[in-house]
């Protein structure tokens, strides 16, 4: 399972690093060590924590993007994996990117290839040639 940093745990549920480590100091999430004894999050647990909690979806910022290439989408969340719902051919991935909920449809050989699991860091990228954009009636 993957492991985060405590840094990067509180930047995926908008909270200062102060914050995360008095909730594991009051019990409301595990932390351990990693090989090199820094504190880190169990990243399931970590996902659970982002699902249920309105703050994280509020006031998170996105992460930096770890992309190594240069890629023509420009759209890109990273974010965490909170969600995978599988059957035997397709599967439901839903990431908290940030303030924001992505969703994506994508073959279950495709999340198993990439190790998608709640817990996991991963960047959806969108790339589209239509954008539809509306707003309320009367506004104008």
């Amino acid at each position: 399972m993957a492991q985060i940093r405590i840094k990067e745990a509180a930047g995926y549920l908008g909270v200062s690093d102060d914050t995360l480590r008095r909730w594991i100091d009051n019990g409301a999430l595990a932390a351990g060590t990693d090989d090199a004894g820094r504190m880190v999050v169990d990243g399931s647990a970590l996902a659970h924590l982002a699902r249920e909690t309105a703050l994280a979806r509020e006031n998170a910022l996105s992460p930096a993007d770890p992309a190594t290439t240069a890629s023509s989408a420009r759209n890109r969340f990273v974010g965490l994996v909170t969600r995978v719902v599988s059957d035997t051919v397709m599967s439901q991935v839903e990431l908290q990117c940030g303030p924001h909920r992505v969703v994506s449809l994508m073959s279950t050989e495709a999340v198993r290839d990439l190790g998608l699991v709640p817990g996991s860091v991963a960047v959806a990228v969108v790339k589209a040639t239509t954008v539809i954009v509306e707003t309320p009636k009367g506004q104008s």
